[in-house]
């Protein structure tokens, strides 16, 4: 593995005790080092059809994968895109609400990043393999983005996550960090540091993280697979794409319960809403309404909701059973004949059914797998 030091970190703490007692003048932190850890072959996040190709864009998702952690993409190095997007939550945040670079919170729960879009291939005109990108979702909770190099600069811009309000500086910032001179030569033919080339690797590593390696993949029903569905999963799957009907926002698009890319909804959480989602953007009538995440991965990306209000599956499954409130943009899918928000009295049997065949779609190997890990360590 190449190791690469990054940083070296020495402080001297003096700490006040308590009931009089003076502080050791020699007490310090201990010295830390922190190294970027790469294997010393390409990673394979892709295949293509030439080694020449593969070795190329395999390169700008490495250098993405370094970006995607490295705090010094935000203002005071407090903050990267990973501090808010963790692998074990799929790429989300299991809080609430995220901490940004001067630990305030942002407005909305962070969204889980996974099967954002397929990557595509362009020659330039110096001969090099450059990504273009097919995205297959709205991004963000309102649906703000449909470019996937745009959705990695907001964050780092925004005035609560990282930052880092004028752009132009960052790649100035990056190109005094000794570790990015090798990762550019190797992802770009040279070491010139743009913002292009920033946006552009972090989209090319964010595209490689897929989620399709689930149970329900795997089972008979998704069409070839050897694994079987037990009793309660196939309860909860006939619920969920008929009784329910849960499959009109979560449709089979661009992969099974995955997000149909123009599927919005308000699904009234709040009769009046204080955050206007897509409303802000188009108009009073989209008021509360909000994007139908994708159902990859599920069962590890809670806390749910675009604010983050609903702790557990099981709450969110109460919520349609009985809390739906009489929002004027609530979707004609949760409303009853007469217009009003419907009561669905969901079974507590039926509701552990539904959460079994949610954590169908659980991938544990996308979750542990180590070339989306930090490559950043320490001693």
């Amino acid at each position: 593995m190449k190791k690469v030091t990054v940083s070296l970190i020495v402080a001297a703490v003096v700490l006040a005790v308590a009931c009089n007692k003076k502080a050791d003048n020699n007490t310090t932190t201990p010295v830390t080092t922190a190294y970027l850890d790469l294997p010393d072959t390409t990673t394979q996040f892709f295949v293509f059809g030439s080694s020449v190709q593969s070795e190329q864009v395999n390169q700008q998702a490495q250098l993405g994968r370094v970006l995607f952690y490295d705090r010094h993409l935000s203002i005071n190095n407090a903050t990267a895109c990973a501090d808010c997007h963790k692998q074990e939550y799929a790429f989300s945040d299991n809080a609430q609400f995220s901490r940004g670079f001067e630990n305030r919170l942002t407005g909305r729960n962070s969204m889980a990043l996974q099967n954002l879009g397929m990557i595509n291939l362009k020659r330039s005109s110096n001969g090099q393999f450059l990504p273009s990108f097919n995205s297959s979702v709205n991004l963000f909770w309102d649906g703000r983005e449909t470019n996937l190099e745009n959705l990695v600069v907001r964050p780092i811009a925004n005035h609560v996550e990282m930052g880092i309000s004028n752009l132009e500086t960052l790649p100035a910032k990056l190109q005094k960090l000794p570790y990015y001179n090798d990762l550019f030569v190797k992802a770009y033919g040279d070491n010139t540091v743009t913002l292009e080339r920033i946006s552009e690797s972090v989209a090319v590593f964010l595209t490689s993280i897929t989620a399709n390696n689930t149970r329900f993949d795997q089972s008979r029903i998704s069409g070839g697979g050897t694994v079987e569905l037990n009793a309660r999963e196939l309860h909860g799957r006939q619920l969920f794409n008929v009784k329910y009907n849960c499959a009109s926002c979560h449709q089979l698009n661009p992969g099974p319960y995955n997000a149909n890319i123009e599927n919005f909804a308000n699904i009234g959480l709040d009769e009046h809403t204080t955050d206007k989602g897509a409303g802000a953007i188009k108009g009073a009538n989209m008021d509360g309404v909000f994007k139908a995440p994708s159902l990859r991965n599920v069962a590890v990306t809670a806390p749910y909701m675009h604010d983050g209000r609903y702790a557990t599956l099981e709450d969110v499954i109460d919520h349609y059973s009985k809390k739906i409130q009489p929002h004027s943009n609530l979707d004609q899918r949760l409303r009853d004949n007469d217009g009003k928000p419907m009561k669905m009295n969901i079974t507590e049997d039926e509701k552990q059914s539904l959460v079994a065949f949610l954590r169908t779609f659980t991938d544990y190997h996308m979750l542990t797998e180590p070339m989306y890990q930090n490559p950043f360590k320490t001693r």
